[in-house]
């Protein structure tokens, strides 16, 4: 199982907003520029996130995205199944041999539980900390 360009920059988008949660909308070209990424490209993500529910456009002047719940309600797991599908290590799960297909159910099953576990405000609140905290001098 690889995550694509579209979840990590659905996980991108879906952080920034929720690092903003409460504050007014945020445009696309404002998390773009910040992350160095294609506005285009963050336009196409934006939109099955929004038909999922998760998050909401605003228009106007001021208009921009914000999320639809808190970001203790959201999980990564809901996240990467809108823009990635299914999260399964192996295609066919069928015709694999018994014990092949119990490893690969357990590793599904490992993975999502970390991904709906993981809330994006446990990724905002880790995106917020101070990078200096782990830096050793010599």
């Amino acid at each position: 199982m690889k995550i694509s360009t579209k979840g990590r920059y659905g996980l991108t988008i879906m952080i920034e907003l929720a690092k903003k949660y409460g504050d007014r909308p945020i445009s696309l070209r404002s998390i773009a520029r910040a992350n160095n990424l294609s506005e285009h490209y963050l336009e196409q993500l934006v939109t099955p996130l929004r038909n999922a529910g998760l998050v909401k456009s605003i228009r106007g002047a001021y208009g921009g995205y914000v999320l639809a719940e808190h970001p203790a309600k959201i999980t990564a797991g809901d996240i990467l199944r809108v823009l990635e599908g299914p999260m399964t290590p192996v295609e066919e799960l069928e015709e694999e041999e018994p014990a092949k297909r119990e490893l690969w159910i357990r590793i599904r099953d490992a993975v999502e539980e970390v991904l709906d576990s993981t809330t994006l405000e446990d990724l905002a609140k880790y995106s917020d900390r101070d990078e200096g905290a782990y830096m050793f001098y010599i």
